[in-house]
């Protein structure tokens, strides 16, 4: 089990390192896999930028709690991280966005975050 809660806590916040790269660096695709369309040209650069900054920024923190503060501290850390998956659900049900995306990525994200934070405090 400590292999799978370490791969899992390891494979979300290099996940959320890659999605603060795609907003970043693609981000028109990036807000339509997020469930919102948004034009990365217009109004929207800021949502984009913020978004990516949010998502990356989570990443390297989760992995820094990992390597230097241990497996607990990274174990709160994403029990306290479901919450964004959790409201980005709500955010794109409350935007017109489709529910197959609201409840198929970000709502099952944020029980696999929380499966793996028990996993942490499991170890």
């Amino acid at each position: 089990m400590t292999v799978t809660a370490y791969t899992l806590a390891v494979l979300l916040d290099l996940f959320c390192v890659f999605l603060g790269y795609r907003f970043w660096f693609r981000p028109g695709p990036a807000a339509a896999g997020y469930g919102v369309p948004a034009d990365p040209h217009g109004d929207a650069r800021a949502y984009l930028s913020v978004k990516g900054l949010r998502d990356g920024t989570l990443g390297l923190v989760g992995l820094a709690l990992l390597a230097f503060a241990g497996v607990r501290a990274e174990a709160w850390f994403m029990l306290c991280v479901a919450l964004v998956p959790f409201v980005d659900t709500f955010i794109v049900l409350r935007h017109g966005g489709r529910k197959a995306v609201a409840f198929g990525i970000h709502f099952a994200t944020a029980i696999v975050v929380l499966i793996g934070a028990g996993l942490l405090f499991a170890v």
